[in-house]
């Protein structure tokens, strides 16, 4: 939609094709973002070939569990020099890699690569509220040619070169977007949110570091930011598999509750085990993993972060 009324044209793909058909007929998604109309701009196919043919650039936005799958059928079809962004937050959940490195094991270097991430709620940025990002690419000509095609009056694109800040930093706060709605879920309030978001960070910044990611990177949009939107606001699917949690819901009930990927959930196993690989220390991590993962009670997992032994707040 926001390409679509920057005066991009955009073919829209999905693999389904009754709901291609349903969005091309409606020219709205009557499910998720009911009122707001396709732009003229925008048109939909269910043929991936037919999708991307003669295209300068591909935008995958699909579940992180899917993304290599995407990427090896789109392999074979990619023009050369045909650049490839994403949208997806997470890691590959069969290697444990990123996302830019699943990218170049599959493409190799002839793609020029680039990852959105950022605050940004969908339903917010269809209906035109002011929302910023990161734009994150291997390339300075590619991301800044992206940021171009993403730039309005509403919406703004910041450009970086770290991609590894950038997609952990968009993997991981889902992680902590799950502890903050367990807590809050259970009625420990506003002190403890706090708390947990900027402990969060801390974790979020151990890794991403270790990782290869810059400092400044998980102060920014992508970091920070999305850190902050993802844990207190109830649009974010991965804050309300908290609360659902702490309702006394199973995993299963929650998920079917809410309706759609909450990618704090696989994340969860994914970051607590590059952590693990690492050496690096992430408790709000491992006690979410606990509840998601071991059938941890909800509140025990909170009360064994405050039982923790006390530290210095650096590091």
């Amino acid at each position: 939609m926001l390409l679509g009324r920057n005066g991009v044209r955009v073919r829209l793909w999905g693999h389904l094709p009754a709901e291609m058909e349903q969005l091309k007929r409606d020219r709205e998604n009557r499910h998720f973002l009911p009122g707001i109309p396709f732009p003229a701009e925008v048109t939909f196919t269910a043929d991936l070939k037919q999708a991307i043919d003669a295209v300068d650039e591909v935008l995958l936005v699909v579940p992180s569990h899917a993304f290599r799958k995407v990427l090896e059928q789109l392999r074979p079809l990619l023009s050369t020099g045909t650049s490839l962004s994403w949208a997806t937050k997470g890691l590959d959940p069969h290697s444990g890699k990123l996302l830019h490195q699943v990218a170049r094991e599959l493409l190799g270097e002839q793609h020029p690569i680039a990852v959105i991430s950022g605050p940004s709620f969908a339903g917010e940025v269809a209906r035109g509220l002011p929302t910023a990002v990161t734009v994150a690419s291997s390339s300075p000509a590619h991301g800044q040619r992206l940021a171009g095609y993403l730039h309005s009056d509403n919406f703004r694109p910041y450009t970086s070169d770290d991609l590894t800040g950038l997609e952990v930093g968009g993997a991981a706060k889902n992680v902590m977007a799950i502890a903050a709605g367990i807590s809050d879920g259970l009625g420990f309030g506003a002190n403890a949110r706090a708390a947990l978001i900027t402990r969060g960070l801390a974790e979020v910044m151990r890794l991403g570091l270790a990782l290869g990611g810059k400092r400044e990177t998980f102060m920014g949009l992508g970091g920070l930011g999305d850190l902050v939107l993802t844990c207190t606001d109830d649009q974010s699917r991965n804050r309300r598999m908290g609360l659902a949690l702490a309702r006394g819901l199973s995993v299963d009930q929650a998920l079917r509750e809410i309706g759609q990927e909450v990618e704090g959930v696989k994340t969860a196993q994914e970051i607590r085990s590059r952590a693990h690989a690492l050496g690096v220390e992430m408790p709000i991590t491992e006690q979410t993993w606990q509840v998601l993962y071991q059938g941890l009670d909800p509140e025990a997992a909170v009360r064994r972060l405050l039982e923790r032994r006390h530290r210095a707040e650096a590091g």
